[in-house]
């Protein structure tokens, strides 16, 4: 289902990011790195993502100048079990919270929720967080980092940082202009080292219904922009889209786990994944083009492989989903 909005902005955004992130292409536009350990100060690398949506979360407030009674809800989720890096970091602030799951795709899923809660009229202020931290993630979804287990070129490479954005009624130069909610899409793959491959078919049909719903053109977007599909995911998803839907979106497309590490230099495989791969991206690099008319227009289209490593063990195969919003600056 792809919704208009007449009257959603952005009105501000934050960003934390770690080590491999601070050291990549990207880092100018950070607002803060932790670079000296991925504990933070903290004596787990789960606290240690709590202290990254916590942080990130206050830092967003002191940006936009707000109070929290001035923020009608945070809309909130990670990969850690049972969002728990959400649910314990927003017990420091007294805002009403929606805890969400969408694996890589919650920061899209969450810019839905807030966009169709402002649009309607129920809120005038909702800020949407996300987070991943690398060993936090390998620790729940791949063999324990101390086996040393070899990896393909096929897998991926979780970020760790925090992302906030502020979404609002009230006018801004960036708009939040249309988004459709993606569909659950399952090919039967059952590599868990080759997310791409998973993912890829979720964020072809998204794109595709996007355009259709909307009867536009791929030129229509300055770029088009996946979450997390890696260098093999986007090579698939191109060919997907001509073969199955004779679409070439090859002049606007680039991937954001493609975009956050240099893929010559840092050992990441290949490239970024993870709720924060996409929102770091979109929330500082594509936030700062948008506001500096480098783009006019971008279809942000986070991708998430919606799996379970219990089911997977009971030789379930790995579903995934993409959710697009489309943001536009205003002249």
């Amino acid at each position: 289902m792809t919704t208009i909005y007449k009257n959603v902005y952005v009105k501000e955004t934050a960003t934390i990011a770690g080590e491999y992130e601070a050291n990549g292409p990207l880092k100018k536009y950070f607002d803060r790195t932790y670079t000296k350990d991925l504990y933070f100060g903290e004596t787990s690398f789960e606290k240690a993502e709590i202290k990254l949506l916590r942080d990130v979360t206050a830092l967003i407030l002191r940006k936009s100048r707000l109070k929290e009674k001035e923020v009608d809800v945070i809309i909130s989720g990670d990969l850690s079990n049972q969002i728990a890096a959400s649910d314990y970091a927003m017990r420091d602030f007294d805002i009403p919270f929606l805890g969400i799951y969408n694996a890589c795709a919650t920061s899209s899923e969450g810019m839905i929720i807030a966009a169709n809660f402002i649009e309607g009229k129920i809120y005038k202020k909702c800020l949407v967080t996300t987070s991943s931290h690398n060993t936090a993630a390998e620790k729940q979804y791949r063999n324990p980092t101390e086996y040393g287990t070899p990896k393909p070129d096929t897998a991926t490479f979780t970020v760790t940082g925090g992302a906030a954005i502020l979404l609002t009624n009230e006018k801004t130069n960036i708009k939040i202009t249309s988004s459709t909610i993606g569909k659950v899409i399952d090919k039967n793959t059952m590599d868990v080292n080759h997310m791409g491959a998973v993912m890829a078919p979720a964020a072809a049909d998204t794109i595709y219904r996007h355009l259709t719903d909307l009867k536009r053109a791929p030129d229509y977007y300055d770029l088009i922009l996946t979450g997390d599909l890696g260098i093999y995911g986007k090579e698939i998803l191109l060919d997907y889209m001509k073969t199955a839907y004779n679409l070439d979106i090859s002049k606007q497309y680039n991937d954001c786990g493609t975009m956050i590490y240099d893929l010559k230099k840092q050992p990441v495989f290949a490239g970024g994944s993870g709720p924060a791969c996409s929102a770091l991206v979109n929330f500082a690099y594509i936030y700062q083009a948008l506001k500096e008319k480098k783009f006019k227009r971008v279809l942000l289209v986070p991708t998430g492989a919606l799996f379970s490593p219990t089911l997977f063990f009971q030789k379930e195969s790995l579903p995934a989903i993409a959710h697009a919003i489309s943001l536009e600056v205003v002249e």
